[in-house]
């Protein structure tokens, strides 16, 4: 296996926040159902996350939000489930495996993403 690339995001977690409630359609476009009542703190993360998966992936302008979605596991690390456009670039790619850990603390959220093939 090698490593395809890898990608970052940080988020102020205060003005993301923000920017949810002055555009509340923002949080249904950017989150799966399964994503939009977790804590602020976690909603920011994801954002990080999924930012920082777009980077591995070169981000592409055609991405849907909706079709990246980080999900908590008990004792373990965050996984990554896939579909469309996302699953579709990562497969162009030759992407087969994801790493990824996410953090918040003191109003920032923090993401990092490695993908190997």
């Amino acid at each position: 296996m090698s490593i395809v690339g890898v990608g970052i995001d940080v988020v102020d977690v205060a003005r993301f926040l923000a920017t949810l409630e002055r555009t509340p359609r923002l949080r249904e476009k950017l989150f799966t159902a399964a994503e939009r009542d977790l804590p602020d703190n976690s909603l920011a993360a994801r954002f990080a996350a999924k930012e920082a998966i777009a980077k591995v992936l070169g981000a592409p302008g055609d991405l849907r939000w909706h079709d990246c979605t980080v999900r908590r596991t008990v004792g373990g690390p965050p996984e990554v489930e896939l579909s469309g456009t996302v699953l579709a670039r990562a497969q162009e790619l030759g992407i087969t495996r994801w790493h990824l850990s996410i953090s918040h603390d003191a109003g920032i959220a923090s993401a990092l993403a490695l993908a190997e093939s």
